[in-house]
C-alpha cells in the first residue's frame, strides 16, 4: 500500500506543480467594481442626473449597483440591461444599437436575451485586453451622458 501511494505522489507531483502556474482567469474584484460605480454615480450627480449605476462580472452576475438618491425606477433595469449587454457582447451598447440599425438583419439580437439593453450607456470593462465584466449608466436625459459618466467609472479604476 505504501509503494502504490509513494508511486502515486511522484506521478502526480510534476502535474499539480504546473498547474500552480497556470494563469487564473481575470476577474473583477468588488472593491474596484465598487469604486468604478461610485465614480460614475457622482459624475453624473455633478450634472445633476440622477442614475443608477451596475457592474456586472464577465458571467453577467451583477456584483454591484448604487441607485442615487431620487433616481427614477426604471433605472435600475436599465443600468444593469446595459451592463450586462457589454459584458456579454465585449462592446460598448451605443456602437451595438448603431451596429443593429445599420443592418436588419441583425434586428434578431435585441430579442436574443430578455436581459440584454441596446442603448448607449454601458461600457465593457477591460483590464490588459481581458474582458472582465460590464459597467451600465442608467437615467440621464441622454445615453451619451450615461456612456460619459460610465467612462468616468471606468477611468476611476484604470479600466479600459
Amino acid at each position: 500500500m505504501i509503494r502504490k501511494t509513494a508511486l502515486a505522489a511522484a506521478l502526480l507531483a510534476p502535474v499539480s506543480a504546473f498547474a500552480q502556474d497556470l494563469p487564473t482567469n481575470p476577474y473583477l474584484p468588488l472593491d474596484l467594481a465598487t469604486n468604478a460605480a461610485q465614480a460614475a454615480v457622482q459624475a453624473c450627480s455633478a450634472e445633476g442626473h440622477n442614475v443608477s449605476v451596475s457592474i456586472v462580472a464577465r458571467s453577467g452576475v451583477e456584483k454591484v449597483l448604487l441607485r442615487a438618491d431620487n433616481a427614477g425606477p426604471h433605472t435600475v433595469g436599465s443600468s444593469f440591461g446595459k451592463a450586462f449587454t457589454s459584458a456579454s457582447m465585449g462592446r460598448e451598447t451605443a456602437g451595438l444599437a448603431n451596429f443593429i440599425g445599420a443592418n436588419p438583419q441583425n434586428d434578431g439580437m435585441r430579442d436574443m436575451d430578455g436581459r440584454m439593453v441596446i442603448q448607449a450607456g454601458g461600457l465593457p470593462i477591460s483590464f490588459n485586453g481581458a474582458l472582465v465584466g460590464g459597467i451600465g449608466v442608467g437615467g440621464a436625459p441622454t445615453g451619451d451622458i450615461d456612456a460619459m459618466c460610465a467612462r468616468v467609472g471606468l477611468d476611476a479604476i484604470g479600466a479600459e
